[in-house]
């Protein structure tokens, strides 16, 4: 009996496919290389550690006036404790032991554990004086930035520490750049100062962020998989779709939509979701490649579905100073676009190639499925409501989500957890927090530099110029500079930086100022997808043993609805649900859904039937009249695909057969 005719869940398979999923999250998440202790007493130290870590930020969001401070000290104690978990965890070379803490990484963790008991001793010094920063600062300052940037090295690569340190660079020698890129130059007490002893580097927007929104979404994810929330969703899909045309590539599609839109982890979500559905989706008939670019686009995409979106959606919401639910309710439609894209492809290539679902009688019944674990959506419904109609604070509302979902939880004995369990979940909660509060901490040196010597605002005035003749090639340039950094950085970093440089000169050219960000974040999220550097797609093909490049590529034309719905909404605001009627939504959303349609039918050369090159092109000029929203812009793309209807149904669909998959 081959692999694929084993029945998934059992003990076997089961076991084979944690295994490669954890030799996957080594190869392309660096977050995942983390040392492992046995059963000494260092493993009890770093849980005990762990479990501290989470108790803090949820007793910090509960509101306890004991723990109410400002601003600066909580994020140095966030800080603080990252850098101490980082050194444990993680070892400074591939060739370092994973068994024990090296000499020289103890040193690290007692500087580390330092930096906030600092912090606490010198911050009437900072108050008195200014913030102008004393020798004792600068030393303490100059090792915060070095613990920073070698933490980050081990956690995310080389690219965010050299980033990082051109910037201090340009900071220091300034005046020798030319044109736009010049400025009178910092010494280095000034930056450092800047950087360390106020809310404007480090300990800046960016680990605000980190300490308070993302850490508690973490562990609020890492408490639902524990309590079986990711079986859940694996079985309502498989109940939903898995015995429909192409089923296991749409079980694929919705599952890792509904897991991602939870973890905010792509990589993550591949080896979560993926070692499930590309062996079914291969057996189908699937080839590896495309079989893999579809978990990986999917499992993107959950970056970008609501509920709670990736991390950087928080960010996006302090930068902004709006609410959350202002970011969900302009994340939808997108969102639900993005996947609409994959969903018609994946039809498209079903029907194509004549791929049939899985035995219905094989499926989970809704109803069962419901049954058993249905329960589990009472957090999220929950949560809805906290963020949208309570009026409660996003800390408060992740706060008391975290609760319920514990107690929710006791209500089945499938999703019931124990003592152990929910500490388990606190401490992976603690674990996984590390890298992305790490990469915000590296990044806040880059955001604060930007700011110190006018780089972003001399950039923007540099993009509005260009965009004053042309916004179409102003959006471009943002969206290759979104890409460049998203091969090196992770998504938050790449966002954020996009963020500061180039949203700015967007809002100036009169767009919206979500519409400006949200189209930052979309192409910081898609460079997970693109060549030559798309770990997500690189990571589905580590499973379906299909090849990494053809993978990705493949992805990007899955995924090619995904990096055209941001310039609808750029050149139609509307589909961000802003100053909107009834009846322009409507208008607004079929033409984007024709849209997705047509550039669908483009990429697969097919609708009714295979369509030949005349038809391609005639979808894909649609498919650009309908990205914007004026109505005769609008008339002439929906007559395009009235047009390739009519000729498909009674011109050309007569004789056409099946072709093979690209």
């Amino acid at each position: 009996m081959s692999d694929l005719d084993k029945k998934p869940g059992s003990p076997g398979v089961e076991t084979a496919e944690a295994s490669k999923g954890a030799e996957i999250m080594e190869q392309f998440e660096r977050e995942s290389r983390t040392r492992s202790f046995g059963d000494g007493w260092l493993s009890k130290v770093v849980y005990v550690l762990c479990l501290a870590f989470t108790l803090y930020h949820l007793a910090y969001a509960s509101g306890i006036r004991a723990l109410q401070m400002v601003n600066i000290k909580h994020h140095a104690i966030h800080v603080g404790l990252i850098l101490v978990l980082g050194f444990a965890l993680y070892p400074a070379f591939k060739r370092s032991s994973r068994k024990s803490i090296a000499w020289y990484d103890w040193i690290f963790v007692i500087m580390s554990a330092a930096m906030p008991i600092y912090v606490f001793v010198r911050y009437p010094v900072f108050i008195s004086t200014g913030f102008r920063g004393e020798q004792i600062d600068i030393i303490f300052g100059t090792i915060l930035i070095l613990l920073v940037l070698e933490c980050s090295r081990r956690l995310s690569g080389w690219a965010l520490p050299i980033l990082s340190i051109i910037f201090l660079l340009y900071a220091i020698y300034g005046r020798s750049f030319p044109g736009i890129f010049k400025h009178r130059g910092y010494n280095w007490h000034k930056i450092v100062t800047y950087l360390t002893t106020d809310i404007y580097g480090i300990y800046g927007t960016s680990i605000k962020v980190a300490a308070t929104y993302i850490v508690l979404f973490i562990i609020f994810g890492e408490v639902m998989n524990k309590c079986g929330m990711g079986q859940f969703f694996n079985d309502i899909a498989n109940a939903l779709a898995g015995h429909t045309k192409g089923g296991p590539a749409k079980v694929a599609v919705l599952a890792s939509g509904f897991l991602g839109s939870i973890n905010g982890s792509a990589v993550a979500n591949v080896v979560t979701t993926g070692t499930f559905t590309i062996p079914l989706m291969k057996k189908t008939g699937y080839t590896k490649e495309f079989a893999g670019s579809v978990e990986a686009t999917a499992s993107v995409g959950g970056q970008l579905l609501p509920p709670i979106m990736g991390a950087a959606a928080f960010v996006m919401a302090e930068t902004l100073g709006v609410k959350y639910s202002a970011i969900i309710k302009a994340a939808v439609i997108p969102a639900l676009i993005y996947y609409l894209g994959i969903i018609i492809q994946v039809q498209m290539r079903a029907t194509k190639d004549h791929l049939n679902g899985l035995p219905k009688d094989q499926m989970p019944k809704v109803g069962q499925v419901m049954k058993e674990r249905g329960h589990l959506l009472i957090p999220i419904a929950f949560l809805l409501y906290m963020l949208i109609f309570s009026g409660q604070t996003v800390i408060r509302g992740a706060f008391w989500t975290i609760l319920v979902t514990i107690v929710v939880a006791e209500l089945r004995p499938i999703s019931r957890m124990n003592l152990k369990d929910i500490c388990d979940a606190f401490v992976a909660g603690a674990k996984s927090t590390v890298s992305v509060a790490m990469a915000c901490a590296c990044v806040g040196i880059i955001v604060g530099i930007c700011g110190m010597t006018g780089f972003a605002l001399n950039v923007a005035h540099a993009i509005i110029s260009i965009g004053r003749h042309s916004l179409m090639l102003t959006l471009l340039f943002t969206m290759v500079t979104c890409m460049i950094l998203g091969m090196g950085l992770p998504s938050i970093p790449s966002y954020l930086i996009t963020a500061t440089i180039a949203a700015p000169a967007l809002v100036e050219l009169g767009q919206p100022d979500i519409a400006a960000h949200m189209f930052c974040f979309y192409f910081a999220m898609f460079a997970n997808l693109t060549p030559p550097v798309a770990l997500a797609a690189f990571a589905a093909a580590g499973l379906s043993g299909g090849s990494p490049m053809k993978t990705g590529w493949q992805s990007v034309r899955l995924a090619l609805a995904g990096f055209v719905v941001p310039y609808m909404f750029i050149y139609n605001p509307q589909l961000l649900l802003m100053n909107i009627t009834w009846l322009t939504g409507i208008q607004v959303v079929l033409t984007a859904c024709a849209g997705v349609v047509l550039i669908a039918a483009a990429v697969e050369g097919y609708l009714y039937g295979r369509m030949n090159v005349a038809l391609r092109l005639i979808a894909g000029i649609g498919a650009y009249l309908l990205i914007d929203s004026r109505l005769i812009t609008d008339v002439a793309g929906i007559a395009c695909l009235v047009l390739i209807i009519l000729a498909q149904k009674f011109v050309f669909h007569k004789g056409n057969t099946a072709v093979p998959a690209a």
